[in-house]
């Protein structure tokens, strides 16, 4: 029953000696541990405002890298554009190119054939002449072979001739 209901001095001297710890640990204890708390305390502030500043910064990079992103596919658009109309502009200019350089080959091939044609032409009356020239000497030859046979041939010619 002692412990339920203790006596005078038990509890003075307890009072005593918790006035003491209490009085030596706000003296020596409580400064430190307060200082501690408020110092961890100032650190996580300062760690959640960094975590909110970095958060407000990724917002800001996403948002400027989606900025980026959308420059770079109208960029890519524009280029992709241009190198299909200078595509186009080189294919045409070749179609183009080689319609002109087709002509150029048929008047060409047509002049050729053109001259070919009169060279032959020319080559098939020198042939023809040079016949008819043989022909006409042998024919000649076989007739004047006989001396009446020359002066008939004369008189027809020289008839022919006044005619003219």
């Amino acid at each position: 029953m002692e412990l339920l209901l203790p006596e005078i001095g038990l509890v003075v001297f307890q009072t005593i000696a918790f006035l003491l710890l209490l009085f030596v640990l706000a003296k020596f204890a409580w400064k430190p541990i307060l200082a501690s708390i408020k110092e961890r305390e100032h650190t996580i502030d300062e760690a959640l405002n960094q975590a909110e500043l970095a958060k407000q910064e990724m917002v800001r990079l996403a948002a400027q890298n989606e900025e980026s992103m959308k420059v770079a596919r109208a960029e890519r658009d524009l280029i992709l554009k241009e190198a299909k109309t200078l595509k186009d502009a080189i294919i045409n200019d070749a179609k183009h190119q080689a319609h002109t350089e087709g002509a150029k080959l048929i008047e060409k091939a047509k002049i050729e054939i053109e001259n070919q044609k009169k060279a032959a032409l020319a080559e098939l009356k020198d042939q023809v002449s040079t016949l008819s020239i043989e022909i006409a000497e042998r024919v000649l030859r076989s007739q004047l072979s006989d001396k009446t046979k020359q002066q008939e041939l004369v008189a027809g010619l020289l008839k022919d001739v006044e005619l003219n």
